[in-house]
C-alpha cells in the first residue's frame, strides 16, 4: 500500500469501513476520570478516530500513579492530568478537538456540562456521588454513557464483563450502585465489571491517605476495563449514528 495515500485510520477504515470512520470523526465523547481507566478509554478513543473529546478531571500526576495510567511518568509528576493528557492526545491525531476540564465532577460542579452536547458519555470517576449524578443528568438529556464499575485490588483483568447494573455481581461497587439507582428509578445502565473477588491487601501493605485506605492495582487491569469501555463506546457510536 502507498505510504502517500494512508493516514493513521487506514487500518481502522479496512476494518470498519469508510462510512464508520467518518461518523466517527464527526462525533464528540466526553470521558469524566482519565486515570487508570478513562485515561486508555481516551488515548483508544482519539486512536480510533473520534473527532471531539471532552476530559474532565481535577488531579495531578503523582509517583503512584505510573505503575497504571497511562498519561503518568517521572516526567509528568505534578502537573495536571487535564494538561498532560491533552498534549498528548492532539500529538496522535491531525484532527482530533481535545477540551480539557480541570474539575472534580460532584452534584456541586455539574451544571458547567451540558450532556446534550455530547453523542457519548464515559463514567470512569470514583465517588459514587459523582457517579450518580452522571448516570441522572445523561439520562435527563437522553445521552448515552457507561461506567466503570470496581477495578482495585484485583489482578485478572479477563474478569470483565459488559453488562447490564442490575445484572452484575460480586462487585461491591455495583452493589452500591444498584441500589442507588434503583431508588432513583433509572431503570438500566451500561457497566463494564469484575466478578474477580477483590483482594485484601494485608495490612502491612496497605497504604493510607489521610482517614482514605487506597486500594492496590496493577498496570493490567484498569487498563484493560478502559478498553473495553471505548470498544463498547466506538461500537454504540457507529450503530446509532447509521440507524
Amino acid at each position: 500500500m502507498d505510504n502517500d495515500k494512508m493516514n493513521f485510520l487506514t487500518r481502522t477504515e479496512m476494518l470498519l469501513g469508510s462510512e464508520a470512520v467518518e461518523i466517527l470523526r464527526n462525533s464528540r465523547v466526553a470521558v469524566f476520570g482519565i486515570g487508570g481507566v478513562g485515561g486508555y478509554t481516551a488515548e483508544a478513543l482519539v486512536r480510533s478516530g473520534i473527532g471531539e473529546i471532552d476530559i474532565i478531571d481535577s488531579d495531578t500526576i503523582s509517583v503512584t500513579n505510573i505503575n497504571r495510567q497511562i498519561f503518568a511518568t517521572y516526567e509528568t509528576i505534578g502537573e495536571y492530568k487535564t494538561d498532560v493528557a491533552k498534549k498528548h492526545l492532539e500529538a496522535i491525531s491531525p484532527y482530533i478537538k481535545v477540551n480539557a476540564h480541570r474539575i472534580f465532577y460532584i452534584p456541586e460542579t455539574a451544571a458547567q456540562f451540558n450532556f446534550s452536547d455530547y453523542d457519548y458519555i464515559v463514567d470512569a470517576i470514583d465517588t459514587v456521588t459523582g457517579k450518580i449524578e452522571l448516570v441522572m443528568n445523561a439520562a435527563k438529556s437522553d445521552t448515552p454513557i457507561i461506567s466503570s464499575m470496581g477495578a482495585g485490588n484485583k489482578i485478572d483483568p479477563t474478569a470483565f464483563e459488559v453488562s447490564d447494573i442490575y445484572r452484575t455481581s460480586v462487585c461491591p461497587l455495583a452493589r452500591v450502585m444498584r441500589q442507588e439507582l434503583k431508588k432513583r428509578g433509572i431503570k438500566k445502565l451500561k457497566v463494564v465489571y469484575s466478578k474477580e473477588k477483590p483482594s485484601v491487601p494485608e495490612a502491612d501493605r496497605t497504604v493510607e491517605y489521610g482517614k482514605k485506605r487506597i486500594p492496590g492495582s496493577v498496570a493490567f487491569v484498569p487498563s484493560v476495563a478502559g478498553l473495553i469501555i471505548a470498544g463498547e463506546v466506538i461500537k454504540d457510536i457507529i450503530k446509532l449514528k447509521k440507524l
